[in-house]
């Protein structure tokens, strides 16, 4: 007796008889495997952090995960990251290019769309594979923006959203803990407690990636060790907290 899959996980331009593209599937099972990725969008700018394990000799400065695209925006990923750097590298020349034609910066929602279309490409194609990666790109254009884009080919904006690992239980956290009137502290602060709430390493922060896009700037900028070990302390401050008694 074969699994229901049979036959029909071998061939990207396959349907099943109940409607799936199973390697679609597992390109998105990759990206729920992948380490953890937040995005947070707020009044005053966006945060975007990932939870990156490096090697015990890999320099600090190396961050593979979380890319800058263009001066007023960025992405974090979670799965085959090797498949994120096509994509941001399509998504800089992009941007690059807009500033050359039209002398002005990218529309972010445009840069969201072109990865999701190169995802799209990919799921209907012979020969080929899906992208196995999930990227949140946010910055800040007409205002701070948050865009998720994946191997589906789908891109959805949203005020907060987590990828990778244990994001179900993180989504739900951010559901009853976010507010769009959040400090960008104050977000930093969120974004490290999700990850502390599914990382192995609760301890540290060498194990966290934090960048910012502020509001006023428009500038992307990567936190220090030391900015996001003060607002790790305030997570580890607020999660240490005994629950509120109930009248």
């Amino acid at each position: 007796m074969f699994a229901p899959s049979a036959g029909y996980d071998r061939a990207i331009t396959i349907f099943s008889p109940d409607g799936r593209l199973y390697q679609v599937e597992y390109a998105l099972e990759t990206v729920r495997r992948g380490s953890l990725a937040v995005g947070i969008q707020t009044n005053q700018g966006v945060v975007l952090a990932v939870e990156e394990k490096g090697r015990k000799l890999q320099s600090d400065d190396s961050v593979i995960k979380m890319f800058q695209i263009d001066d007023h925006l960025g992405a974090v990923g979670a799965g085959y990251i090797p498949d994120a750097r096509i994509q941001v590298d399509s998504a800089r020349v992009m941007a690059q290019s807009n500033r050359l034609i039209y002398d002005e910066p990218v529309d972010i929602e445009a840069i969201a769309k072109r990865i999701a279309d190169m995802n799209q490409q990919y799921t209907q194609y012979a020969g080929v594979r899906p992208f196995g990666v999930s990227l949140i790109i946010a910055g800040v254009d007409e205002g701070p923006v948050v865009f998720l884009a994946d191997p589906t080919g789908t891109y959805s904006g949203f005020h907060a959203i987590a990828i990778g690992q244990g994001s179900d239980q993180v989504n739900d956290y951010l559901e009853k803990n976010y507010s769009m009137d959040l400090s960008l502290d104050a977000a930093i602060t969120l974004a490290i407690e999700c990850i502390y709430l599914v990382s192995e390493d609760k301890a540290g922060t060498a194990h966290i990636k934090v960048a910012v896009v502020e509001a006023q700037s428009k500038k992307w900028r990567r936190l220090s060790e030391q900015e996001i070990g003060k607002n790790a302390s305030a997570a580890k401050t607020k999660s240490d907290k005994p629950p509120a008694k109930s009248s």
